[in-house]
């Protein structure tokens, strides 16, 4: 969802200052006149020696009341709703797990433990030169984002099935999940030629 909202917001914004700029630009370099057509009649910026914002565009609003007021809250809205937006590229690290003792009692795991775990047993499959984990999600419903940088020998798809038969399920099941959801990157590790004599 984040990214299809991120495509979106990114390719309207992209498609605003590229329709801006070249208005901008065909008023700059005097083009309606040269190629003999006409820009509409709201568009301020028609030639090299016109201005974006005019004199009177720029006083208008200013003995009124209201003016300031509207202008900072808006501006304040805008810094509000782009640094939420900032906020949001973060993904949440989930700081715990809740676990069901099933004797009644909640217990709750630390998340940084179970992906230290979880890096452990992924380095120790074969074929694996480093592993990086991490949760996110919500406490009750946790997803793993593995990374893994396999050697140059490594079988992926063996080194995939292995890591989902053995350090997922171990973790899925000492936490008392009933699923783990994961999504696992691979990279291959780029190593130096060497030569033979």
């Amino acid at each position: 969802m984040l990214k299809t909202v991120n495509r979106v917001l990114l390719g309207l914004l992209g498609l605003g200052l590229f329709a801006l700029g070249g208005g901008v630009l065909l008023g700059g370099l005097d083009l309606p006149r040269r190629w003999d057509f006409g820009m509409p009649g709201w568009w301020p910026f028609r030639g090299p020696d016109d201005v974006v914002l005019g004199t009177e565009g720029r006083t208008r609003w200013r003995e009124e009341g209201w003016w300031w007021p509207t202008v900072i809250a808006v501006l304040a809205v805008l810094l509000a709703l782009l640094l939420w937006w900032l906020l949001a590229q973060r993904r949440h690290r989930l700081g715990g797990i809740r676990v069901d003792s099933k004797d009644g009692a909640a217990a709750r795991l630390d998340g940084r433990t179970l992906e230290d775990v979880i890096e452990e047993e992924a380095q120790a499959l074969e074929g694996v030169s480093r592993a990086h984990v991490r949760l996110t999600g919500r406490r009750r419903a946790p997803t793993a984002r593995v990374r893994l940088l396999l050697e140059p020998h490594a079988d992926p798809a063996r080194t995939l099935g292995q890591l989902s038969r053995e350090a997922l399920t171990h973790a899925r099941d000492s936490a008392g999940l009933d699923r783990l959801p994961s999504k696992v990157r691979l990279r291959e590790a780029r190593h130096r030629s060497q030569r033979v004599a």
